[in-house]
């Protein structure tokens, strides 16, 4: 169970879950210190609209801080990866997905398995907007001090998870970031990147990044000139739904854009 003094906004759901719909299914991965009530407004209209859909939880995620210091990236991707093959088994075609890190381990999935038909990444964690200094103390201060208070919380009221960041977790998702730029040539399946003109978590450039360096037919970009950096619980979340049902109704008409699997 969580503990309750360390989770903003505790009364949210905030755990794994698996809705069944159609054969279309579509996997949702939430954020750095977020849980699944990340994802869960818009795994719910996907869902309305016969989608089935999972929302995983990361390891280090939902308990307390500390736990997310004693993590790998490495486990993360374990555990998206078992979902990945638990919605594979239900669904002949899936989507993966995500919201700023778990945009990333969208990208990282993507990469790996040719398969999967597509990308919703929204706002995904390539790059920080944050200074070299910032990431210089960030890794000098690691070993020495378990986390650092949060300056704001983008959606307050929607928003799910710890109101302090684990210095030692923070790391990993550098190592992350490394991981996944050089493996964006890999990525030939329908790529969607959707991110906030007022975020100021992930650098303005991962989006043009993305589109240059992946190797995918359809690509779409889209800014959301009213958002913050959580995207998908923010004021436009109902642009962003609408946004996402026609990427993927556009993407599933196209299948000669996606690599079969071996």
């Amino acid at each position: 169970m969580p503990s309750q003094s360390m989770i903003h906004n505790p009364h949210l759901e905030g755990g794994p879950f698996f809705w069944e719909a159609g054969p279309l299914g579509v996997l949702l991965i939430h954020g750095f210190t977020a849980t699944t009530a990340e994802v869960r407004p818009l795994a719910k209209i996907l869902h309305q609209n016969g989608y089935t859909v999972s929302g995983p939880l990361l390891p280090g995620h939902y308990t307390q801080p500390e736990d997310l210091n004693r993590v790998k990236w490495q486990d993360w991707v374990a555990e998206v990866e078992t979902a990945l093959y638990q919605l594979q088994a239900k669904c002949p075609t899936v989507f993966v997905g995500g919201e700023s890190t778990g945009g990333l381990l969208a990208l990282y999935l993507a990469a790996r398995h040719p398969e999967v038909s597509g990308i919703l990444a929204y706002a995904p964690a390539l790059k920080l907007s944050a200074s070299s200094y910032d990431l210089f103390r960030l890794n000098l201060l690691a070993p020495f001090i378990p986390f650092v208070p949060k300056e704001s919380m983008d959606s307050d009221t929607q928003w799910q998870g710890y109101p302090v960041n684990p210095l030692k977790g923070a790391r990993q998702l550098l190592k992350l970031q490394k991981v996944v730029l050089p493996r964006l040539p890999d990525i030939h399946q329908p790529v969607l990147v959707v991110q906030g003109r007022l975020d100021t978590s992930v650098h303005p450039s991962v989006p043009e990044t993305i589109a240059s360096r992946v190797s995918s037919q359809l690509v779409r970009v889209h800014w959301m000139p009213a958002s913050s950096h959580v995207v998908i619980i923010d004021l436009e979340l109902d642009q962003v739904a609408e946004i996402t049902l026609q990427f993927l109704r556009l993407a599933i008409s196209q299948p000669s854009s996606v690599t079969p699997a071996p």
